[in-house]
């Protein structure tokens, strides 16, 4: 029986140079960010102060149950890629995973923009988890499929680049969709965001013949799933990744407790007044800024003291990520005390927790695609996701058990953030003792063999 006719590859070519597929997922990862970032950023106060119910009338949460549905639906969101990347490694591959969910994804956009009540906030919600979620493991496994062994090397400067995508839009869309709901409503706030969607399946659809396609498996997935070497990838990666998981119990904070403290400061700041949800565009802009200085000083500067592994690197972010939970104590002291704290001193923070995510978040997109079996690369994919849903439920069970009936917290001000400092400082400290046992191991695709015609 003849081969069918693919209008697309499905083994990387032989070269040294850049995919041609890469610009596309690039494009498509920087609009489906300022979506999803875009819209989260506003969530928290979406919740707390906009929120209807069935009548049309205000019906807004208190912010401890606020927190506790946003840290929910992000761990929702890193929860759901085990099963789109299930779908993408043994039944549909990982492209028409992608389209399929993407346009979940965005039905789930225009719900929020057309329904403010809790119901559509639910139902807009679970599409957004199912399309974000489904897609997640599948986008950054395809970056890596477009590499062979011939071009391996630029690994790495690729997944900067798919990182720098990401926080190119979500850059603009935290200090956009903020502006948007005080000035023009929920509506528009949701509804710009659902547009950029649209645009990133346009991307995806456009780029359809230049990607590298690596074939579902079936059941030779399964069965490389469970065997001695897929089985012994799964342990070793979730044992990091069960580390990593606090890391994004903290990070995700940026989005709900940093967003309430910050409207208690004085948001007034280098000649501006900022909205409290918009502060959270620091994050983005510092890492456009950050990752050519790791890249081009200060990772060749702490590699000339030691060899930095891609475990070194996962070990000192988290460390740096302590502090971070300090420093906002430290504020809610100041704010107890009737002072009113500059939001500069977020602006502090916003820089530790940015070089922190650079060498946790970054390093682990490669560690996992690079330390994955052949058949296996979205589904391990999925298990670095899991942990920042992890993160996120841990988040969301703590704000849920420290909940009194008249909205109060048992575990407020000063000791909510301490607790949180304590935790990351005892899991750096484990993690140090568990990246000893480690033994890395490296899978590439194989190349296409040219034959001449």
């Amino acid at each position: 029986m003849a081969a069918p006719n693919l209008n697309y590859r499905t083994a990387p070519a032989t070269s040294t140079g850049m995919p041609g597929g890469i610009p596309f997922i690039i494009g498509n990862e920087a609009a489906e960010r300022f979506c999803f970032y875009g819209m989260n950023t506003i969530l928290t106060v979406f919740m707390t102060q906009y929120l209807l119910g069935p009548n049309g009338q205000l019906a807004v949460m208190h912010p401890e149950q606020a927190k506790s549905w946003f840290h929910l639906f992000v761990s929702a969101v890193y929860f759901l890629p085990i099963f789109g990347a299930i779908f993408a490694d043994a039944l549909w591959g990982k492209y028409p995973v992608i389209i399929s969910l993407s346009i979940v994804y965005c039905l789930g956009s225009l719900t929020l923009a057309a329904d403010q009540t809790r119901l559509g906030l639910i139902v807009g919600l679970a599409l957004i988890a199912i399309g974000s979620g489904g897609i997640k493991p599948c986008v950054s496994a395809l970056v890596g499929d477009q590499f062979g062994p011939s071009n391996q090397h630029l690994l790495s400067r690729v997944f900067g680049w798919f990182y720098f995508a990401v926080n190119f839009g979500s850059f603009f869309s935290t200090l956009l969709t903020p502006w948007l709901l005080v000035n023009y409503g929920p509506r528009a706030a949701f509804g710009v965001p659902g547009i950029f969607m649209i645009a990133a399946v346009v991307v995806m659809w456009l780029g359809r013949r230049r990607f590298v396609r690596i074939p579902p498996t079936g059941m030779a997935f399964v069965r490389e799933a469970f065997s001695r070497t897929g089985l012994q990838c799964i342990l070793k990666l979730s044992g990091i990744y069960v580390f990593v998981a606090m890391f994004w119990a903290l990070w995700n904070q940026t989005g709900s407790s940093w967003v309430l403290q910050a409207e208690k400061m004085n948001c007034h700041f280098l000649g501006i007044t900022w909205l409290p949800s918009q502060i959270q565009a620091l994050n983005p802009l510092m890492i456009l800024l950050f990752i050519p200085v790791f890249s081009y000083w200060i990772y060749p500067a702490m590699n000339r003291l030691f060899p930095l592994t891609p475990l070194r690197k996962i070990g000192i972010g988290l460390f740096l990520t302590v502090p971070t939970f300090v420093i906002p104590a430290w504020i809610e002291s100041r704010i107890a005390s009737g002072a009113q704290p500059s939001i500069g001193w977020q602006f502090l923070d916003y820089a530790i927790i940015t070089a922190a995510e650079i060498m946790v978040s970054i390093t682990c997109l490669e560690f996992s695609y690079t330390q994955a079996p052949k058949k296996m690369k979205s589904f391990m994919m999925s298990f670095y996701l899991l942990s920042i849903s992890l993160g996120n439920a841990f988040t969301a069970a703590i704000n849920y058990l420290i909940q009194n009936p008249d909205g109060t917290s048992k575990l407020s001000g000063v000791n909510y953030y301490l607790f949180f400092a304590a935790t990351m400082l005892l899991t750096s400290i484990l993690f140090v003792f568990a990246a000893l046992f480690y033994k890395e191991k490296t899978y590439i695709q194989d190349e296409a063999v040219e034959t001449a015609t």
